[in-house]
């Protein structure tokens, strides 16, 4: 069993506090890349940015007054009427303009893309899957404002028994099954296969993901999936699935089992997995490895000692 994922999913945080102004997109809503999702208040953005505005013009036009006295200090000392010191400190004033006029170019810049954070745009075309903000909410750095996903671009990950999945060789595509779609579009063609090489310590499983063709409609993240793999990574006899009959299941309460037999013909109650049923036989997905026995009579092995 699975779920169905997206490949691309992002979650839209504020970079800037403010209160939100205009929200423009919805659930569900088909945006395109760049689209405005969402407006914060900017006024006080807006304001910095243009008094950064008018700091660069004035340093600006000091830079171009220490400009003409720096000419004029330079022709005086050719014709010796002041000082080499008097030279310098028009030399460094000039320097020290400079300086001012790029460090307030600098704040400026700073100020109009702070401005810009204001307004939130889709990075991605895709679909809006979360909006947990409010018009009015308070937008803070960090908190979410939108859940964007590229519906053209999703995969089925399940969490595999890691005997089964390391038999999953390269270009063997599983069969994928999506019971919450129409018989017709049920079982839809793989892309790709990728078998995640860490093993979950605590459950010894393994997360094989296989890609969805980009044409299958009607899906979304968190719909139920299952994937039929291969019990081997080979095509002979030992890739053929694992069944017994159907009268040596047995079930209590929510435990499903079967009575296996050890190498003296004691039986032994497992903990099996089922799948599907093909006439008086079931698939046994995990809890059974080939070769070994099983007792077709519950009832009589329960009262074996």
């Amino acid at each position: 069993d699975g779920v169905v994922e997206a490949v691309r999913q992002t979650v839209i945080a504020a970079q800037v506090s403010g209160a939100i102004v205009a929200l423009d997109a919805k659930v569900g809503d088909s945006v395109r890349a760049g689209q405005v999702l969402l407006r914060i208040d900017a006024r006080a953005a807006e304001q910095n940015a243009a008094a950064s505005d008018a700091q660069v013009q004035a340093a600006r036009a000091s830079l171009e007054v220490a400009a003409q006295e720096f000419e004029r200090q330079k022709q005086l000392f050719q014709k010796n009427y002041i000082s080499q010191a008097a030279m310098q400190r028009a030399e460094s004033n000039l320097k020290a303009t400079r300086a001012q006029l790029a460090a307030q170019g600098a704040q400026a810049g700073a100020a109009r893309t702070e401005s810009g954070l204001h307004v939130v745009r889709a990075p991605f075309s895709g679909v809006v899957s979360d909006v947990p903000v409010s018009l009015g909410d308070m937008a803070m750095p960090g908190r979410p404002l939108l859940t964007l996903y590229d519906p053209a671009a999703l995969r089925v990950t399940a969490a595999v028994p890691q005997t089964v999945a390391t038999r999953i060789g390269p270009g063997q595509l599983p069969r994928i099954e999506l019971p919450g779609l129409p018989a017709a579009r049920r079982s839809p063609a793989s892309a790709r296969t990728q078998v995640l090489p860490t093993v979950d310590a605590a459950t010894h499983t393994m997360q094989v993901r296989v890609d969805l063709s980009s044409d299958v409609q009607g899906l979304a993240p968190g719909m139920f999936a299952r994937l039929w793999l291969p019990s081997s990574g080979d095509s002979g006899p030992a890739s053929q699935s694992l069944t017994v009959p159907l009268q040596a299941v047995v079930r209590h309460a929510e435990m499903t089992g079967l009575y296996v037999l050890d190498a003296d013909g004691r039986p032994g109650l497992r903990q099996v997995r089922l799948g599907r049923v093909e006439g008086d036989r079931v698939e046994v997905l995990s809890g059974l490895m080939p070769g070994e026995r099983v007792a077709t009579d519950p009832q009589a092995a329960a009262h074996v000692r």
